[in-house]
């Protein structure tokens, strides 16, 4: 069977630009490219703690069985919910399979026709994805500009037959920056505009999360959590009011149409955050992401500034930033390129994830490649 013209010609574009997707392997080079923040997808104490207690509990089953509406709806989700609500500081929780699962599940069942939504400009795919599933217009603003944001809010003004729903995220994956969470809930607030936020990069890193962090739970409509960063598990959750939880049972297609987590899944998620209450991980974190900053200040590196886990040097054209990853590599660290077109061309960069487990001997060593490279 011949493959079909027109996707080998979108093959062959890829390869053109030297932006081409390919599968890696597992290595032993040092991390400075996985999002396992607090080292826990490798920690044997949340392991050994899930096996034990799946054990105890005579919990001897590979999977959910089926979808959750049907009979794949374990006990262990409900007490996990109550745990992530409790956790958290939210009415409900509401555990999806992934934070793709979820950000689709949402965005496009919850703005209604007639409906706006407004995000920013570098949202993440996934939510881009479910906001065009969704019936309601969606517009963009740019990047972390309050400005912008008030002057559309302004224009789309809700009323009592049309909802706002803003969108942003607490940590932005490709920049690792930041919004003025607070101004936002603020004008949210006064316009009556609806918030959600993607949590996914904060959790962990900043405590609960950047919301609690500062104390605005009561002015975000939705939260929108994920396992896979700094828990080091799988699945996700959108912390809401109990309303909105019965809403996403009844009609986010995501969440009903597709086999639930088994419970193994489930239980990781349980101890992956009794874990985050014991161990020093995060304190550890923070130490590196403040000496890794100092350093990059010293080597006068092009970064752009980040209070979190991720942090980007800018270094243009897809095949400039990819040879000198390869650079790296070859000396023992293990630094993702981000290429054009995931990020807008001429922004392509190094993405440094930092971890717990990180040394202040990697941190200085491999700036200081870095900036030999690109001097």
């Amino acid at each position: 069977m011949q493959f079909p013209k027109k996707l080998s010609t979108k093959l062959a574009q890829r390869k053109e630009n030297n932006s081409l997707r390919i599968l890696g392997e597992h290595t032993n080079l040092i991390d400075f490219s996985s999002n396992d923040y607090l080292g826990f997808a490798k920690s044997e104490v949340v392991f050994d703690k899930t096996h034990q207690f799946l054990i105890d509990k005579n919990i001897k089953i590979n999977g959910a069985t089926g979808s959750r509406l049907l009979s794949g709806n374990h006990n262990l989700y409900t007490e996990v919910e109550k745990e992530l609500s409790e956790f958290h500081n939210s009415d409900a929780a509401l555990i999806f399979n992934s934070g793709y699962d979820a950000n689709i599940g949402f965005f496009s069942s919850v703005p209604q026709r007639g409906d706006i939504i407004l995000y920013d400009e570098l949202i993440h795919a996934s939510i881009r994805d479910g906001i065009q599933l969704s019936k309601a217009k969606a517009y963009k603003f740019k990047h972390n500009n309050l400005f912008d944001l008030k002057e559309k809010i302004v224009r789309f003004k809700p009323n009592e037959n049309n909802d706002v729903y803003v969108i942003t995220e607490s940590i932005f994956s490709m920049d690792g920056d930041s919004p003025d969470l607070k101004k936002i809930v603020q004008v949210c607030e006064k316009y009556k505009a609806n918030l959600i936020v993607d949590e996914a990069h904060a959790i962990g890193v900043f405590n609960n999360g950047l919301i609690e962090e500062l104390g605005l739970e009561k002015g975000v409509f939705a939260r929108i959590i994920t396992f896979g960063k700094a828990l080091g598990c799988h699945g996700a959750a959108i912390l809401c009011c109990n309303s909105l939880k019965e809403y996403l049972i009844n009609f986010s297609r995501s969440f009903i149409y597709t086999t639930g987590l088994s419970p193994h899944s489930i239980a990781t998620i349980s101890f992956a955050y009794k874990e985050l209450q014991l161990s020093n991980s995060r304190e550890k974190l923070q130490t590196n992401i403040c000496f890794f900053t100092e350093e990059a200040n010293r080597l006068n590196l092009n970064f752009i500034k980040s209070k979190s886990a991720i942090h980007c040097c800018i270094i243009p054209g897809n095949e400039n930033v990819k040879n000198i990853a390869k650079k790296l590599e070859k000396i023992g660290f293990d630094v993702k390129p981000i290429l054009s077109p995931t990020i807008n061309k001429g922004e392509e960069r190094l993405r440094f994830c930092l971890h717990s487990y990180n040394s202040h001997q990697e941190i200085t060593f491999v700036l200081e490649q870095l900036a030999t490279f690109v001097s």
